[in-house]
């Protein structure tokens, strides 16, 4: 019999439903509510048998002043083999809302070197839509993991790399906020930051790029992408706070692009520092 494999970066419910028994097969909820949203009320149900990866509060550098930041390679290792992952895992993220932050918990999984990882297309809201059955969410509680992080440079930057590219034009730089949030017409939603974006960068907000919390067709998304990038170029990818940007990462590579890096700081950082210049248009 064949090994199970993952077929994409995208997977279906019906192959979900089809493959959950697969001891290889690890179902993570990587949901993150989005800033200044109100907290869910009531018991929290998941997919039976996932796990919580939480990136916002617990897998992530909890010294850095900034939102979620990519954790070290170390504390990768331990907190995810204390969810049970092996290093022959395939691994399934979804989140709450349809697609919103598990891109950035795929985004996180190859930066720490494992790529068999895949996101449930409409997540959360598509599996109850087709009666698949849920549990309330609890601790897992099985056998460690035996993953090891091996990091995998250029998936992400920092502020300096995207001012240098911005700097010399040698790769395009794409925020992923809404259009009015680029162009400082309205407040960010994490206070103290200024309003605008980076001289040079470009704006496709991540929302125009999904349907009914699902990934548009490939064919609408190189017609998006198309628009503001040539096929060859190896984009840097912005957002408010590192997550948007890798719906983006996602979507340009289904389009066919290759060689995204996402900003892991994003705007969190860049209009939180008084030394970074800002534009708006208004």
């Amino acid at each position: 019999m064949t090994a199970l494999q993952l077929p994409s970066p995208l997977v279906s419910v019906d192959w979900l439903a089809a493959h959950l028994s697969d001891p290889r097969l690890v179902v993570l909820d990587a949901h993150m509510a989005p800033p200044g949203s109100a907290p869910a009320s009531g018991p929290v149900m998941q997919i039976l048998g996932a796990r919580r990866f939480d990136f916002d509060s617990e897998i992530c550098d909890q010294r850095s002043p900034l939102p979620h930041m990519l954790p070290s390679a170390a504390q990768f290792t331990a907190q995810v083999q204390a969810l049970g992952i092996n290093g022959d895992s395939l691994i399934v993220v979804y989140d709450r809302l349809g697609i919103f932050s598990a891109p950035r918990a795929l985004w996180m999984w190859r930066a720490m070197g494992h790529g068999a990882v895949a996101i449930l297309d409409g997540g959360l809201p598509a599996w109850q839509a087709a009666g698949q059955p849920l549990e309330e969410a609890c601790p897992y509680a099985g056998p460690a993991g035996d993953f090891v992080a091996a990091p995998v440079a250029d998936l992400f930057c920092d502020g300096d790399e995207v001012a240098a590219r911005l700097a010399d034009g040698s790769r395009p730089v794409v925020d992923a906020r809404a259009r009015e949030r680029f162009a400082g017409q309205v407040a960010e939603p994490r206070p103290g930051l200024r309003s605008g974006h980076m001289p040079g960068a470009l704006n496709l907000p991540y929302a125009e790029l999904l349907r009914d919390g699902r990934f548009k067709p490939i064919d609408e998304l190189q017609n998006a992408l198309g628009t503001l990038l040539p096929a060859d170029s190896a984009p840097l990818l912005t957002c408010g706070s590192g997550v948007t940007a890798c719906v983006l990462a996602v979507a340009a590579e289904l389009a066919g692009y290759r060689g995204m890096t996402i900003y892991d700081g994003s705007w969190a950082d860049w209009g939180s520092d008084p030394n970074r210049l800002v534009v708006s248009d208004n």
